[in-house]
């Protein structure tokens, strides 16, 4: 999962009830200038996306600094989302009843917190030449998974930018990389339970039962089918998470 990450104002700030405050803010705008990764988005970009989520009856995660893992850090969500002129234009709520959602919005009433991400996969992009005839990156497509209320852009911090140019977080995968993960995780699983029975055999081989060592042949097969096992183990968590913020 891609993120991008912008400045926003806060254009109304209303509690009544049990009403836990709203945001207004642009979560992307149309600027022509490349940020920092070299990208420009369309106009359109998330009409098709945004429809989606309509259409599902779900609502988009208003998050804290992408936190997925943590249910606490899901502060809110958007109540409407629309492309103006200017960009996505997002108006969300905070949830009255939990204290970090509460707390999220004190930071952001006191501008402590000024930056919008959202987090995405490209379907379509390609290159572009701008007004001032330098070439860009464009997003012409992208899939919106939640937006996020971040204290550090994105575009600033090296462990965010080695996830978009590397493997992607949050629901992390696109559908179709989540096929092929499948696909090598059964593959890997059917390796394990294979080398794991064969571990377990006995062993006739002469040379492997007159090894000088024999306790230091049963723990590198078991340090092995614990690396193994480990491997799976990875992957399963990767999938459950992808799996969590659709």
């Amino acid at each position: 999962m891609l993120q991008k990450d912008f400045t926003f104002q806060v254009k109304a700030d209303e509690t009544g009830g049990d009403d836990g405050g709203t945001l207004v803010a642009y979560a992307s705008t149309f600027d022509r200038d490349p940020d920092s990764y070299g990208d420009v988005i369309s106009p359109g970009a998330f009409t098709e996306t945004l429809q989606k989520w309509r259409d599902s009856g779900n609502t988009i995660p208003l998050l804290f600094g992408h936190r997925v893992d943590d249910p606490s850090m899901n502060i809110g969500g958007v109540t409407e989302a629309v492309e103006d002129d200017r960009g996505l234009k997002i108006t969300a709520k905070f949830d009255a009843e939990n204290p970090t959602a509460q707390y999220v919005r004190r930071l952001v009433k006191e501008k402590r917190l000024s930056k919008m991400s959202f987090a995405f996969d490209v379907l379509d992009d390609g290159e572009t030449t701008l007004d001032n005839g330098l070439k860009a990156h464009e997003l012409r497509r992208l899939d919106l998974f939640e937006v996020s209320l971040v204290p550090i852009p994105a575009n600033q911090h090296a462990d965010v930018l080695d996830v978009k140019s590397g493997v992607k977080t949050g629901r992390t995968l696109s559908a179709k990389n989540e096929d092929k993960l499948r696909q090598a995780l059964d593959l890997l699983k059917e390796v394990v339970s294979t080398v794991d029975s064969e571990d377990s055999e006995p062993k006739n081989d002469r040379n492997v039962n007159d090894s000088s060592n024999p306790e230091a042949v049963k723990s590198g097969n078991g340090e092995a089918g614990a690396v193994r096992r480990s491997a799976v183990d990875d992957i399963n968590q990767l999938l459950k998470k992808s799996e969590e913020i659709r």
